[in-house]
């Protein structure tokens, strides 16, 4: 049975300036003709383009009409991930099985979101790893081999850029002090 879900209350829309250097192309945001869109959709394509702001819907409205570049709605799993995702701080980390569990569905369902992520880095999927405290996967990709991890390396970075740190192996080092647990997982 999937934990109860809660909601992330927000003063205004929630937007990140991202410095140019620090910032991560999306793959998902879609191009359209602004000629036949209404004001605010204008508005809206206007930030999405703007390298320092990435648009994150937050009303129900807003997330009803989102499509991703592939023109697909997002699920509400993958909305409750992504809410979730947001919680979690700027140098600590939280497993696929406790996302999993305050947000609902599976470890695997949970990556499976999160590979999909539209709004990286700002929902920041960089921030979950795998039970066993490896770094896990990344843009879909898992370990560190030539054939299947050729994003491991830009986690371990960016995570490092965090403060977190990990070994030569993959494994997270000192998982004590980095490790973070929501309140619904805390026995």
């Amino acid at each position: 049975m999937p934990a109860e879900r809660s909601k992330i209350q927000c003063d205004g829309p929630l937007q990140m300036k991202i410095p140019m250097s620090e910032r991560t192309n999306s793959r998902y945001f879609q191009v359209c003709n602004t000629d036949t869109l209404s004001e605010d959709t204008v508005r809206k394509e206007r930030q999405m383009k703007n390298p320092s702001t990435i648009y994150f819907p937050v009303t129900s409205q807003e997330r009803n009409t989102f499509r991703t570049k592939a023109g697909k709605p997002l699920t509400p799993h993958q909305w409750a991930v992504y809410d979730f995702a947001l919680t979690i701080p700027k140098g600590r980390v939280t497993t696929y099985k406790d996302v999993a569990a305050s947000a609902g569905g599976s470890p695997r369902s949970v990556g499976n979101a999160l590979r999909n992520n539209p709004f990286s880095p700002y929902v920041p999927c960089h921030r979950v790893i795998a039970s066993n405290h490896f770094v896990g996967g990344f843009f879909g990709e898992w370990g560190k081999d030539h054939k299947t991890g050729t994003h491991y390396n830009e986690k371990v970075e960016i995570l490092s850029q965090e403060g977190v740190r990990f070994s030569d192996k993959g494994r997270l080092l000192s998982p004590d002090e980095v490790l973070w647990k929501p309140q619904s997982c805390v026995t």
